[in-house]
């Protein structure tokens, strides 16, 4: 377990399968997740809570919950690539109770530091909606900075938005959280 000061960051378990239920399916959340385009039902949720649990030398799916072990969501490095030294980051807080309120920040910063100085990685990099503004605030509270875009590349709700693309070095993550 990665424990932080409100969020603590724990393996993925079959018992997360029904708070996962509870928004996988619920588009105010899933705007934000580029995966999510038809409704998901138990049975493919099953699958993907196999795979997450299985040991994977390309992705590592955790859950974040609070100290007092409410489930908060999910966190996630993805693509790892040990030969670069990089990997793709993915976040959802499911729980909408507990949006706006530093657990996402936090739960990022953990990870970071774990994929810095743990997995050796370089550099973290992720795509987050323009949309999503919420999410790049949070993102550059963590130290991203903002890569490039990919224009008009993700289509929501009868429009075309930018995907932006930040990253961040291990050396930047160490000198903005000494």
């Amino acid at each position: 377990m990665l424990k932080g000061k409100l969020v603590n960051l724990r393996a993925i378990e079959r018992k997360d399968l029904e708070e996962i239920m509870k928004w996988v399916n619920d588009q105010e959340v899933t705007k934000y997740l580029a995966a999510f385009l038809y409704p998901v039902s138990r049975e493919e949720e099953e699958k993907f809570l196999e795979r997450a649990m299985s040991r994977n030398d390309t992705e590592k799916n955790l859950v974040m919950e609070t100290k007092e072990g409410v489930y908060l969501g999910q966190i996630s490095l993805h693509k790892i690539d040990w030969k670069n030294s990089n990997a793709e980051l993915g976040i959802v807080i499911g729980n909408k109770e507990y949006w706006g309120k530093g657990y996402g920040t936090e739960a990022i910063k953990i990870l970071l530091q774990h994929a810095f100085n743990q997995m050796n990685l370089y550099k973290i990099y992720l795509q987050v909606f323009e949309f999503n503004q919420r999410g790049i605030r949070c993102y550059e509270k963590c130290g991203f900075t903002k890569e490039g875009k990919l224009r008009k590349n993700h289509f929501y709700k009868a429009k075309y938005y930018d995907v932006i693309l930040m990253g961040i070095l291990k050396d930047e993550f160490e000198k903005t959280n000494k």
